[in-house]
């Protein structure tokens, strides 16, 4: 695959799950009861960042000329569903909900790490575009995990 197709690839992928974290994030705060403000707050930032990630990943690609995704991954849309079947089980609780907001947070940054791989095509620009972006991604997946851990 030629070096720039590779690269759109990589950023699509990674627009794709961050459409799979606002849509979970979204999802998570629909399932909280309304004393969970404090929650409903922390989700919404995260949603928001990840549009602001998706944005700044489509210019990346309309830059080298590729065809943005606007999409979702297929194992998002299951981890979604998967949510929307354990909200139901637990009561909207609020460990499980973070829990299950913590393991959308590895998947996404597992996808970051994998996208900085050596072998990806990207240019020095992306690189460093994603490599800014991993950086609060892995901030939301640690205070994801301390709230979980507070649950405790």
């Amino acid at each position: 695959m030629e070096t720039t197709e590779k690269a759109i690839e990589v950023l699509n992928d990674l627009i794709e799950i961050n459409n799979d974290r606002i849509d979970g994030f979204d999802r998570a705060s629909k399932d909280l009861d309304n004393v969970d403000v404090d929650l409903k707050a922390v989700f919404a930032k995260y949603a928001s960042d990840s549009r602001k990630n998706s944005q700044e990943l489509s210019q990346a690609v309309g830059e080298a000329g590729g065809e943005v995704e606007t999409g979702n991954t297929a194992s998002g849309t299951i981890h979604r569903a998967w949510l929307d079947v354990k909200a139901t089980f637990s009561g909207h609780d609020r460990k499980a909900i973070l829990e299950e907001c913590e393991r959308g947070e590895d998947a996404i940054k597992k996808a970051y790490r994998e996208a900085l791989s050596e072998d990806n095509g990207l240019s020095a620009q992306h690189r460093e575009l994603i490599a800014q972006q991993q950086q609060g991604i892995n901030e939301g997946h640690d205070a994801i995990k301390a709230l979980r851990d507070s649950q405790l």
